[in-house]
């Protein structure tokens, strides 16, 4: 299986988000916290340049607390403050607000040192698709001003928005690199609905996912768990291979419908309905 989405809606947003960058104070890198590298775009230092960058982890109820401590002690031992949100109801999001306002503070005493009149900051949000940029910024604004929802490729246009006198912020479409260069970052993001569906396949997509789970639960030192899995299907995973799991599945509750199953796997992971379980853990 080979992984790759490139739409054209997403090479004309990027082309134009270039041009975007330029009028930019701050950018508010959006990741998947259950991903949190597989969602990292490649070109993002170089998009940010010398612009104040806020690193944002959303969709933090889809990982165990454990797993969150440990991403937050990684990340500051690459010297980055993670903000960790859930923009569905709005955890975390205040904490962002202030750090682009502080962003902004300093801009303006560029601004006033040349004598220029004080403007409010300008801040993008960016990010692979659907980890939850319209999101954030509807929780940034208490209202629902863009258009969110749970997959990829509903953002398609830029779109300045006020969000207070104090910051205006792009809502910009989910980039993606060209080439996915890691098919394990891709299936991941497969897995974690971030990527269109007309990419891949769904049964070994599901069976990738099962094959991780077995993984992170053996490798973890308990921050995985499967119970979750196990009582859903009434099956144990820990022997077989994904592929062989989903068959299981297939059998025991679809008469057989692997399609059915392979849906229904990756529709129960993404709605946490396995637990709060990351796909990534920090490299040691």
């Amino acid at each position: 299986m080979t992984i790759q989405w490139y739409p054209g809606h997403i090479a004309k947003a990027e082309k134009a988000l270039k041009e975007q960058l330029k009028l930019v104070d701050v950018v508010l890198e959006v990741r998947d916290a259950r991903i949190p590298l597989a969602t990292h775009h490649p070109q993002v230092p170089q998009w940010v340049g010398g612009k104040t960058r806020v690193l944002v982890v959303n969709r933090l109820d889809m990982i165990s607390p454990p797993a969150r401590q440990r991403w937050e002690e990684w990340f500051r031992a690459q010297g980055e403050t993670p903000f960790f949100t859930n923009a569905q109801n709005g955890q975390g999001v205040k904490a962002v607000a202030k750090a682009a306002q502080a962003a902004g503070v300093a801009v303006n005493r560029k601004r006033s040192e040349r004598g220029m009149l004080p403007r409010a900051v300008r801040a993008v949000a960016i990010g692979f698709p659907n980890v939850g940029k319209s999101a954030l910024i509807n929780r940034l604004l208490n209202r629902r001003v863009v258009e969110s929802a749970a997959r990829a490729g509903v953002t398609r246009q830029l779109r300045w928005v006020r969000i207070s006198e104090e910051i205006e912020l792009l809502d910009a479409p989910g980039v993606i690199p060209v080439k996915i260069d890691s098919q394990e970052d891709a299936i991941k993001l497969a897995i974690c609905d971030d990527i269109g569906e007309a990419s891949y396949d769904n049964y070994l997509v599901a069976a990738e996912l099962v094959d991780f789970l077995t993984y992170l639960e053996a490798t973890s030192e308990g921050v995985v768990s499967l119970d979750m899995l196990k009582s859903r299907y009434e099956l144990d995973a820990i022997s077989m291979t994904g592929e062989e799991y989903v068959q299981g599945v297939a059998r025991l509750k679809y008469q057989g419908d692997v399609e059915r199953a392979s849906r229904q796997l990756l529709t129960d992971f993404r709605k946490g309905l396995l637990g709060a379980i990351p796909l990534e853990l920090p490299p040691v």
